[in-house]
């Protein structure tokens, strides 16, 4: 049986719309000041921990944070597509008021159950299977190594219920917040994940 890979699991520094706490999915957009000081405290965590590989979602919020950990690593960045961000629809640059504003039936339905999902948006079932993915492809590559992703909250919490067992309509419940560029760190192998330390800084 191989060992597991190890896998640090990182969201990108904090941007101007999470700033005013608006959804941000498939928008472009990059990171801020303290996005880009995250990046750097995030380098030198990744320093330490010695992975093998830096891998990020290729959208420019990831990208900037992740660079410069591979650059403190000595590695090459590599992106993948399937760790974009879900796709948030209808909600994409939006505030939490101003769609309870406009849907006040469908803004409380997601606080109690976010399985309701987002209008226009992709199925969090997919976007599970996407990250699920790039977790099985890495726990083949880089058995008992250390692999840094840098990803979004929604995609990485969805990911962590998927590897863990939870089930992903209670992704908020269970798993509030991935705090920006903090360490979540899961051994994953053939029989599933084990969480090891969770939004560590």
């Amino acid at each position: 049986m191989k060992e597991p890979v190890r896998l640090l699991l990182a969201r990108h520094g904090r941007t101007e719309w999470h700033r005013d706490n608006r959804y941000v999915s498939r928008t472009d957009i990059g990171i801020d000041e303290t996005g880009l000081e995250q990046a750097r405290t995030l380098a030198r965590r990744a320093k330490e921990e010695s992975p093998a590989l830096v891998l990020s979602s290729p959208l420019k919020r990831a990208v900037l944070t992740a660079e410069p950990a591979a650059a403190a690593c000595g590695l090459e960045l590599e992106t993948d597509d399937r760790l974009r961000e879900l796709d948030f629809g209808d909600w994409e640059g939006k505030t939490f008021d101003e769609i309870r504003s406009e849907d006040p039936g469908r803004a409380e339905r997601f606080l109690h159950s976010a399985e309701h999902g987002f209008p226009g948006g992709e199925p969090l079932e997919d976007g599970a299977r996407r990250i699920l993915e790039v977790f099985e492809d890495l726990r083949l590559s880089h058995a008992g190594l250390a692999v840094l992703v840098v990803a979004h909250n929604t995609l990485l919490r969805l990911g962590l219920c998927a590897a863990l067992g939870v089930p992903l309509g209670d992704y908020r419940l269970r798993l509030p917040r991935v705090v920006n560029a903090a360490i979540t760190e899961v051994r994953f192998g053939e029989d599933g994940g084990a969480l090891y330390s969770f939004n560590a800084t």
